[in-house]
């Protein structure tokens, strides 16, 4: 006996094989989307670092509930609520002013205060509230800084620091006890591709100068001054750390102990204006002096 075909015992089932019939397919699952990139869609007047701040910040809300991950993935047709508050965190803060001209605002920059926001939303003030930047500080840091009234004393400013014709000087306390009582320090720097937002000390990096001098020291933490020649991004905490003595309270840096970051701009040589050369000051805390003492 010869077999033409295989036999099926539910005849349907064959019609199916040989094609007769096809059977539904499974419906897909919906597609999901990242809710930055949905929101994108639908609140195009912002880009998409400021709404990726709103959800960070707890701005937004997916069918009524809160998100603050911007990776996270939805379906088409959830609700989207987004609720930017009016009054900034830190709207009351006003740093209190050293000198002021038609020109000019020397300020003293409170230690938490940034400098200007990154991105084009910041939910908090920041020292750009207050004149145009012309260099900058970290958050963490505290101490002198000078703000533009226009444009072009901006430009007269900024030049003067990109010439390295401004003088700085600034109060630290470093752990430990360092071996000379002041030295200066030619290490050359470069951005950490690990941690992109933090730099290291490397032979192919930038030329970066500091001197210090030691102040005062417990031998457990040092009060020291530092004078930097070139202006890198976290110089003065990237060349203390590298000689081993991080600067207290860092949190990059440092093992981030204690109450802030113990650094403060205290002095600051600029030409202003119309050609008059002028040292501006600010008082470094009483904190300082207490814990080396």
């Amino acid at each position: 006996m010869i077999r033409t075909g295989k036999k099926f015992s539910k005849p349907e089932m064959s019609r199916v094989v040989n094609g007769d019939v096809v059977l539904p397919e499974e419906p897909e699952a919906p597609e999901k989307k990242r809710l930055d990139h949905i929101m994108m869609e639908i609140y195009k007047s912002y880009n998409r670092s400021s709404l990726q701040k709103f959800i960070e910040n707890g701005f937004v809300k997916v069918d009524g509930e809160v998100v603050q991950k911007s990776n996270a993935k939805f379906p088409d047709g959830v609700k989207i609520e987004l609720n930017v508050p009016e009054k900034l965190k830190n709207a009351d803060v006003k740093p209190k002013i050293i000198y002021e001209d038609e020109n000019v605002l020397v300020v003293d920059k409170p230690a938490g205060l940034l400098s200007e926001a990154k991105g084009e939303y910041c939910p908090e003030r920041t020292l750009a509230d207050f004149g145009l930047i012309c260099h900058r500080l970290d958050r963490d840091t505290s101490g002198v800084m000078i703000l533009a009234k226009s444009e072009e004393v901006q430009k007269f400013l900024k030049k003067q620091f990109q010439d390295r014709k401004v003088h700085k000087i600034y109060r630290a306390v470093v752990e430990g006890e360092l071996k000379l009582p002041e030295a200066r320090i030619d290490l050359p720097m470069i951005r950490d591709k690990k941690r992109p937002t933090t730099f290291r000390v490397d032979a192919n990096g930038k030329e970066a100068e500091t001197f210090y001098k030691v102040l005062a020291s417990n031998g457990e933490r040092s009060l020291v001054e530092l004078k930097p020649t070139t202006g890198r991004t976290h110089q003065l905490r990237v060349h203390m750390k590298y000689l081993g003595h991080p600067i207290v309270g860092d949190p990059v840096y440092g093992d981030g102990n204690g109450k802030r970051l113990y650094l403060h701009a205290q002095e600051l040589e600029i030409t202003l204006p119309g050609g008059k050369r002028t040292v501006f000051k600010s008082k470094m805390p009483e904190s300082f002096k207490n814990v080396v003492s």
